[in-house]
């Protein structure tokens, strides 16, 4: 006597699994357009004769971290008017993006390209014999940023043909009632205006011809 086979999981709905990954798309734009405005790095001059502090941000030490989360976006609307095998290029475009923005968060990060970064910003910065670089977290927060638009367009790329597109909300479903035809309709069309008022000055009865 054989045992009964295990009921197959319940597999996600192709609308809400579209659902799911435009908001995954969503987070990881938004957290990379959230990160591009802070600081992610600060530089120290303790050498000079005055002491100087430069502050970068995300956009200062590039910026290209940024235009692709615009990117991703416009990827994310896309992702609701298009469908079937375009659909599928979209996703591919999205992890190439979120690939991207990890790229770009890490070089920005570097060491080396902070330094000249803050150079090109601060001419006393050159004159600086001992130079300290702190980083921040917020070039994290942009990486991952893109690790999620990644994801979200490998799901895309693999699964975006089988969703569904825009719902038809707009479609006319049931066609407008005829409009009954009187019962009563009159067999002749009506008299013209002119000829009444003229009968009528002759003296003549124009409902005379209609009576039995």
């Amino acid at each position: 006597m054989t045992a009964p086979d295990a009921p197959a999981a319940p597999r996600t709905p192709p609308a809400r699994e579209r659902g799911l990954t435009a908001l995954l798309c969503a987070a990881g734009a938004g957290l990379t357009l959230l990160a591009a405005g802070r600081p992610w790095a600060t530089v120290h001059a303790r050498g000079t004769i005055t002491p100087v502090t430069q502050h970068l941000t995300g956009g200062d030490l590039g910026g290209a971290a940024g235009a692709l989360g615009w990117a991703g976006l416009a990827g994310l609307a896309a992702l609701f008017a298009v469908r079937g095998r375009v659909r599928s290029g979209v996703g591919a475009l999205l992890a190439v993006f979120g690939v991207a923005i990890v790229y770009a968060a890490v070089t920005a990060a570097g060491h080396g390209h902070v330094i000249d970064v803050a150079a090109d910003k601060s001419a006393l910065l050159r004159l600086g014999g001992r130079l300290q670089v702190q980083t921040t977290r917020w070039w994290l927060v942009s990486a991952s940023g893109g690790v999620l638009m990644a994801a979200a367009g490998l799901v895309t790329l693999v699964r975006g043909a089988r969703w569904p597109g825009l719902s038809a909300r707009y479609e006319r479903t049931a066609a407008a009632p005829e409009r009954p035809a009187a019962e009563d309709a009159p067999a002749a069309a009506p008299e013209d205006a002119a000829a009444l008022w003229k009968s009528l000055d002759r003296g003549e009865d124009p409902t005379a011809a209609r009576r039995p």
